[in-house]
C-alpha cells in the first residue's frame, strides 16, 4: 500500500522515503511505543514545573508559555526535516512543550477548577479508544480516509492561522470560539478530526516498521505521536471550557 500524505506534518508521505531499509538494528513497533513512553514523561516532567510555578506567580506563566512556544516550534521543524536527530530533538520537544502544557493549563485550571484533570483523562481515553479500534479493524486506513482527514486538518489550520491574522484587525469569529451552540459543535468536529490523526499516525508507524525503518525512526514516530496528542489535549481543554461556561 502506498505511503499517502496524512494530517500530521510529521506523518506524511515522505516520513519513511529516503530513509532506506536498515540493515542493523531496526524500527519496531515495542520500541515506538517505549519511546513514545519516554517522550510523554519528559513532557510531564516539565508540565509539571510549569504548573507549579504559573500557579505560586501567575504573572510568570507567560514567562514560561514564549520559550516552550518558539522554542518548542524549532524543535518540532529540526526534527520534521532532519529525522535521523530525532534521538536528540524529540526529547527536546517534549521538555519545551510541557512548559507550554504546564501553563496554559494552569491558566485554565485557575478559571475552571478540576478541568485539566478531565482533559488528561479524556485525551488519554481518546488514544486507547482509537488504537483499540484500529487494531481490531473497526477503523479502516484507506486512500479516501487520509484524504478527507488529511483535507479536514489543513482546511482547521489554515482557518486558525486566517482568524489569527484577522485578529489583528478587530475581526473576531466570536459565535465558533464562544460557548454557543455553533462554538461546542466546531469544537466537538475539531476533538474527532484530531482524534482521527492518532489513527493516521498509527498506520504510519506500522508502515514504517513493515518497511524495516532504520531504528531512529522509533523517535519519530513518537514525536509524531506526542504531537497530535498534545494538539488533541488542547482542543479537548477548550471544548470543557465551552461547557463550563454554559453553566
Amino acid at each position: 500500500m502506498a505511503l499517502m500524505k496524512t494530517s500530521n506534518p510529521a506523518l506524511n508521505d515522505n516520513t519513511f522515503r529516503g530513509e532506506g531499509v536498515a540493515f542493523g538494528d531496526t524500527m519496531t513497533l515495542s520500541g515506538t511505543v517505549n519511546k513514545t513512553g519516554l517522550l510523554l514523561i519528559c513532557a510531564i516532567a516539565t508540565a509539571a514545573w510549569s504548573w507549579n510555578v504559573a500557579t505560586t506567580s501567575p504573572d510568570r506563566a507567560i514567562g514560561l508559555l514564549l520559550p516552550g512556544l518558539i522554542g518548542g516550534l524549532i524543535a518540532a521543524f529540526v526534527t520534521i526535516f532532519k529525522k535521523s536527530w530525532a534521538p536528540v530533538t524529540a526529547p527536546i520537544y517534549a521538555l519545551l512543550e510541557g512548559l507550554v502544557l504546564g501553563s496554559i493549563s494552569s491558566l485554565f485550571e485557575q478559571r475552571y477548577p478540576g478541568i485539566a484533570i478531565q482533559a488528561v483523562g479524556l485525551t488519554f481515553g481518546t488514544l486507547l479508544a482509537m488504537l483499540i479500534a484500529y487494531r481490531a479493524g473497526m477503523i479502516r486506513v484507506t486512500d479516501k480516509f487520509r484524504l478527507g482527514v488529511a483535507a479536514a486538518t489543513g482546511g482547521i489550520a489554515l482557518f486558525y492561522f486566517l482568524t489569527f491574522i484577522l485578529g489583528f484587525f478587530g475581526i473576531r469569529f466570536t459565535s465558533l470560539y464562544g460557548s454557543g451552540m455553533i462554538g461546542i459543535g466546531f469544537s466537538l468536529f475539531v476533538v474527532v478530526i484530531a482524534a482521527l490523526n492518532l489513527v493516521l499516525d498509527f498506520d504510519m508507524i506500522e508502515n514504517g516498521v513493515n518497511s524495516r525503518a532504520p531504528k531512529y525512526m522509533e523517535w519519530y514516530g513518537g514525536f509524531a505521536l506526542l504531537v497530535t496528542l498534545i494538539w488533541l489535549y488542547f482542543e479537548i481543554l477548550r471544548l470543557l471550557a465551552k461547557f463550563r461556561d454554559r453553566r
